[in-house]
């Protein structure tokens, strides 16, 4: 029964109320969830691009046929097309940021 009560009371406890240590705590968890997010990402762009590559081998040596290649080629495009343009869009946020005035 006591285990519950802490569950409620952390639950409702305001934001206001949070220490230090649970900010940095939830920063640094964030910060790594993005990290791992964005890797796992640029990961499967890797791993797209390189069943792209496969299914052309394959479809040189009769393999597959065309259309399985072709989808498989612009869905690697397609990732790669966002991953650019994410990535654009950052550096323009970032160069935003430095010109903003303190």
């Amino acid at each position: 029964m006591i285990q519950n009560l802490n569950v409620v009371s952390a639950a409702v406890k305001p934001l206001a109320m949070k220490t230090a240590a649970e900010d940095t705590s939830a920063v640094a968890n964030s910060e790594q969830s993005f990290g791992s997010y964005l890797e796992n990402a640029l990961n499967q762009v890797a791993t797209q691009e390189e069943q792209a590559k496969d299914m052309s081998n394959k479809f040189v040596l009769g393999e597959v046929n065309i259309d399985e290649a072709m989808i498989s080629s612009q869905q690697a495009l397609l990732s790669l097309q966002l991953t650019t343009q994410v990535r654009n869009k950052v550096i323009e946020a970032y160069q935003e940021i430095m010109r903003t005035q303190i």
